[in-house]
C-alpha cells in the first residue's frame, strides 16, 4: 500500500509539473508577438488615478501616464533608446511615477472625477491619436505637457528636467528646450519646391480646391533636418503632398502674414495662437478655414505619408483613429505586394 500510495503521490506531483510547464507555455504563446516587455520600475498601478497621483506627490514626484500599443515600433524605441539608457531611466524613476495604459486596453481606469472607464475609452477621452503618447501630469492632474510620439533622448530628457523641475510655470516647453543645447543641425530651413512663396495669404489659400498643409519648423532643428532630408525626399511622400497646397512657418520669424481667417498676423503670433510646442508640426485646414488635423510627433517616411493620406482622402471624418487607419492601410499595401517598414 505504501509503495502504491507513493506512486500515486509521485505521479500527481509529475502530472501537476507538466500541467504546470503547459501553462507556461500556452502564457508564452499567448503573448502578443509585438508586445514588449516595460521596465520593472514602471508602477504597478491599480489605474485608480487619484490614488496614483496622491501617492506620486507624498513621494515629491509626479505622474506620467504612457500610451502604448503592442507592435508600436515608437513605442520599442521610446523603451530601448531612452529608458534602456541608465542616466535616463535613474532621472525617470527619480521624479516620476510612470504608469502604462494600452491604448485598446479594457483595463478599469478610475479617473479624476471618480468615473470609471475602460483603458481604450479612456485613451480616446484623452484624444490620444499616436503612439507613444506620453502625459506628465501635475498635483492636480492636469496634464502640464503632453508628448505626442517618439522623442529622441536629448529631448526626451529635455521633457524630464521641464516637469520634474516645474518649469511649467515660467515659460513654455518650446522656449525652454530651443535654450537648451542640442545635438548637430543644419541651422537653415530647407527649401522644397513643393513648398509655396511667401508671402502667405492662408484664407485664400484655403478658397483654392486643395486642402491646406502648414509645416512649423525651425532653424535648428534636427527632426526637421531628417524630416526633409529623409522622408520628403521619398516618391511616396512627394506623391502625398501634391494633394495639399504646402506652406512653411518658421516659430520664431516676425515675417508677415494672414491667417486663415483673414487676420494680418506674423509666422511667430501664429504660431502662438495654434498653441504650436514643438517641431516640426504638421497642421491641415480644410476648405472651411478649420483646422482638422495635426501631428506633434517624431515619425518616419511611412507614418507622414500615411498622415497626409488621411487626411486627403477624407478619412478622418468617418475614422476617428488614425491608428486603426494605418493598420488598414499598411494591410493593403501589403496585399498589393509592397512591403511597410515603418522605421523606413
Amino acid at each position: 500500500m505504501r509503495k502504491i500510495g507513493s506512486f500515486l503521490i509521485a505521479t500527481l506531483f509529475y502530472t501537476m509539473s507538466l500541467a504546470i510547464a503547459e501553462d507556461a507555455q500556452l502564457g508564452k504563446d499567448l503573448v502578443n508577438p509585438g508586445y514588449h516587455e516595460k521596465p520593472e520600475w514602471f508602477k504597478n498601478s491599480f489605474l485608480d488615478l487619484r490614488e496614483d497621483i496622491a501617492e506620486a506627490q507624498a513621494d515629491s514626484k509626479r505622474v506620467i501616464l504612457y500610451f502604448y500599443q503592442d507592435g508600436c515600433p515608437y513605442c520599442a524605441k521610446l523603451l530601448q533608446d531612452n529608458w534602456g539608457q541608465r542616466s535616463i531611466a535613474q532621472k525617470t524613476q527619480k521624479s516620476f511615477d510612470v504608469i502604462a495604459i494600452n491604448m485598446w486596453g479594457d483595463k478599469e481606469v478610475v479617473t479624476l472625477d471618480g468615473k470609471t472607464i475602460t483603458e481604450k475609452n479612456f485613451a480616446l477621452k484623452r484624444k490620444v491619436m499616436f503612439t507613444p503618447t506620453l502625459l506628465f501630469l501635475d498635483e492636480k492632474g492636469t496634464t502640464v505637457l503632453r508628448a505626442n510620439g517618439y522623442y529622441a533622448p536629448a529631448k526626451f530628457t529635455a521633457a524630464l528636467d521641464y516637469v520634474a523641475t516645474h518649469k511649467e510655470k515660467n515659460i513654455s516647453f518650446l522656449d525652454y528646450y530651443a535654450k537648451r543645447s542640442s545635438p548637430i543641425v543644419s541651422g537653415e530651413l530647407h527649401q522644397q519646391p513643393f513648398i509655396m512663396k511667401q508671402p502667405y495669404a492662408l484664407n485664400k489659400l484655403l478658397t483654392k480646391g486643395k486642402p491646406l498643409l502648414i509645416l512649423f519648423e525651425q532653424k535648428k532643428c534636427s527632426d526637421c533636418d531628417e524630416m526633409h532630408k529623409e522622408a520628403f525626399m521619398r516618391k511616396g511622400t512627394r506623391q502625398q503632398l501634391d494633394k495639399f497646397n504646402v506652406v512653411r512657418i518658421d516659430i520664431w520669424s516676425k515675417d508677415k502674414m494672414i491667417d486663415p481667417s483673414g487676420k494680418a498676423t506674423t509666422m511667430k503670433e501664429f504660431s502662438k495662437t495654434l498653441n504650436v510646442q514643438h517641431v516640426p508640426s504638421m497642421v491641415f485646414f480644410d476648405g472651411k478655414k478649420k483646422e482638422v488635423f495635426r501631428t506633434e510627433a517624431y515619425f518616419k517616411s511611412f507614418h507622414i505619408q500615411s498622415v497626409m493620406d488621411y487626411v486627403s482622402s477624407g478619412e478622418y471624418k468617418t475614422e476617428p483613429s488614425l491608428q486603426r487607419f494605418i493598420q488598414r492601410r499598411a494591410e493593403k499595401l501589403e496585399a498589393k505586394g509592397i512591403h511597410v517598414d515603418l522605421m523606413q
